[in-house]
């Protein structure tokens, strides 16, 4: 009984093995059937595209507007009004405070908020001991917010009013905000060698978030209507940079002239037009006249 669960067993074991090698081979079938000095390529076709170039740099989400609110007496915290989160108007108050002066009897008095926005952080508790140097709460105005972006010294003057910006933070990966720039520090400072601008973005839906760490795309060429190709496909040799095209079942390299460029995407200004085909997969190796498969 034991020898036959062994075999039993062992049977199974080859089952699985051959199941997983058939797998293997179907990868491999392709390859295997192919002449030892043809290479197996993947191809695309050559697109008209929108395509923009962008300085990739790092930035902070801030408010339009935010104050902290202080108290105008001494005293104790008798009462927060508000509650982080709660929207306010200019002048509505926040707190009451309760002057401590024996022998006199006052009416609390208020902290009133000095912009209309929405209550960020509380910073006190009830009983508190407070003096006129004392935070009361943090209120922020954040139907737009700004994004403060040190730009390095070399990429100053591709930086201009209005220039176009897309957002992005880790709370919504998937989502690109869009921003403008709307101000540019005249000076470089001496020390970080850089310039400090601000790009101004709507907020209406309130997701992003004062304090945020933000990628910005900072857009500094675009082009319309350009023939553009993946830039895996595109190779460089001694500063010039070619493609290899498929032309019965061999690889002919093509010289071309590139434009704007940015992660996957450069733009073909001279050797290729749209529709032309181009090997995008199976590059390495590769040589002028090699003989190819192009696989589907």
């Amino acid at each position: 009984m034991k020898n036959i669960k062994t075999r039993i067993f062992i049977l199974a074991l080859a089952a699985a093995a051959a199941a997983a090698a058939g797998c293997k081979n179907k990868d491999l079938a392709a390859f295997n059937s192919l002449e030892k000095d043809r290479f197996l390529v993947k191809t695309d076709k050559a697109q008209v595209k929108n395509i923009e170039d962008y300085l990739i740099l790092v930035g902070s989400v801030k408010a339009m507007d935010e104050a902290v609110l202080f108290p105008r007496v001494s005293g104790k915290l008798l009462k927060n009004l508000v509650t982080e989160g709660d929207a306010v108007t200019k002048d509505q108050p926040v707190a009451l405070i309760e002057r401590d002066e024996p022998g006199v009897v006052y009416e609390p008095a208020p902290v009133p908020s000095t912009l209309t926005g929405v209550i960020g952080r509380v910073y006190q508790d009830s009983g508190s001991n407070v003096t006129p140097a004392t935070p009361i709460a943090l209120v922020v105005s954040q139907g737009q917010v700004r994004v403060v972006v040190d730009v390095p010294e070399r990429y100053v003057g591709k930086v201009f009013m209005g220039q176009e910006a897309y957002i992005k933070v880790d709370a919504y990966p998937d989502t690109l905000f869009r921003g403008k720039v709307y101000r540019v520090s005249p000076v470089v400072d001496t020390k970080t060698r850089s310039a400090a601008i601000e790009l101004l973005a709507d907020n209406t839906t309130g997701r992003l978030k004062s304090g945020m760490f933000s990628e910005i795309r900072l857009v500094v060429g675009a082009k319309s209507g350009a023939v553009a190709v993946p830039a895996s496909a595109v190779l460089n040799e001694n500063g010039k940079p070619y493609v290899f095209v498929p032309v019965n079942g061999t690889a002919l390299r093509r010289e071309i002239k590139t434009g704007i460029r940015n992660d996957d995407t450069i733009q073909i200004s001279a050797g290729l037009k749209a529709g032309d085909e181009l090997i995008t997969f199976g590059l390495y190796g590769l040589k002028d006249g090699s003989k190819i498969k192009v696989q589907n």
